[in-house]
C-alpha cells in the first residue's frame, strides 16, 4: 500500500509526501523509488511515478507529473506543461497556476516544501537541501507564485519528512558557512561531540518561509534518516557505505 503525509492545512488540495511503501522496485530501492537518477531499473521507476500520479490524482486521465534534474540550487521555474523526461529543467522548485499538473520534487534526508495559495489558485513545490536552503530557495518560490498573483500571507506551506536535527551532524565548517551568511543562524545549531554540531534543516527552512512572507507553516516532524521502513535516506546510505539508495517523492497538484 502506498504511504503518504498529508497536512490538514492543505485538505482540499491533492499532495502527499510519499513514502517507500507501496512501488515494484527492489533491494536497496524497495519499493516505491521515484528517482530517476538513481541506478535503478527505470521501468521500475516510471511504474512508482504513475503509482504515485494515480493515488493523488485518480479522477484525471491527463494529469501530469512535473519533475526537476535537481542541482541543489535556488533556482525556480514556472510551469504551464510536463517537460519531456529527458528535459526536465535545472532547478530546484517550481510553481503552477495549471490545473492538472502535479508537482514534484525528490528528497532522500533534503526537505521538500509543498505550497499553496488556495484562492489564488497557486501553487508551488521547492527542495530544500542545506545548498539551497541557504540560498533562499524558499524565498524564491515564493517571489515566483507571487508573480502568478499568490499573496505570501495566504500561502500554506509544508515541509515534509526529512534529517533531524538529531541525525544531521556537521562539521565546524558547515557551522561558519551559515554564521558568515549571518550570524543569527546559530540558533539552528546544538552542539554535539567535540568540533561538531548538530543543524536543523527543517526549522531553517520554516524560519525562511516566515521570512518570505508565508504566515502558515506545517513542519511533518519526521526524521528520514531515523526510520528506514517508511523512508530513504542519502546519509544512512552513506553511513554504511551502500552504493546508492532511492528517492521519495513529494506532490501537490491543482484539479
Amino acid at each position: 500500500m502506498i504511504d503518504a503525509v498529508t497536512v490538514a492545512a492543505l485538505a482540499g488540495v491533492p499532495h502527499g509526501f510519499f513514502g517507500r511503501q507501496g512501488g515494484v522496485s527492489e533491494g536497496l530501492y524497495a519499493s516505491l523509488n521515484t528517482g530517476l537518477g538513481s541506478a535503478d531499473v527505470t521501468a521500475h521507476v516510471r511504474e512508482n511515478r504513475a503509482r504515485v500520479l494515480a493515488h493523488l490524482l485518480p479522477d484525471d486521465p491527463n494529469a501530469a507529473l512535473v519533475s526537476l534534474y535537481q542541482v541543489h540550487s535556488a533556482r525556480v521555474v514556472t510551469v504551464t506543461e510536463a517537460p519531456a523526461e529527458n528535459a526536465r529543467p535545472e532547478a530546484d522548485a517550481m510553481v503552477t497556476a495549471t490545473p492538472g499538473l502535479a508537482l514534484g520534487i525528490l528528497t532522500a534526508d533534503c526537505a521538500p516544501v509543498l505550497l499553496a495559495d488556495i484562492d489564488a489558485g497557486v501553487i508551488g513545490a521547492a527542495h530544500a537541501g542545506w545548498k539551497g536552503a541557504i540560498g533562499n530557495v524558499c524565498g524564491a518560490t515564493i517571489a515566483a507564485m507571487a508573480a502568478l498573483g499568490a499573496d505570501p500571507a495566504r500561502v500554506i506551506a509544508a515541509i515534509g519528512p526529512c534529517i533531524a536535527r538529531a541525525s544531521y551532524e556537521v562539521d565546524t565548517g558547515f557551522l561558519n558557512r551559515f554564521l558568515t551568511d549571518d550570524p543569527e543562524h546559530e540558533r539552528f545549531f546544538r552542539q554535539g561531540r567535540p568540533g561538531h554540531q548538530q543543524f536543523d534543516l527543517e526549522g531553517f527552512v520554516a524560519q525562511s518561509l516566515a521570512a518570505a512572507g508565508v504566515r502558515t507553516v506545517i513542519a511533518t516532524g519526521i526524521d528520514t534518516y531515523a526510520d528506514e521502513s517508511r523512508w530513504f535516506s542519502y546519509r544512512r546510505t552513506t553511513h554504511r557505505g551502500e552504493p546508492d539508495y532511492g528517492r521519495q517523492l513529494s506532490v501537490i497538484a491543482l484539479r
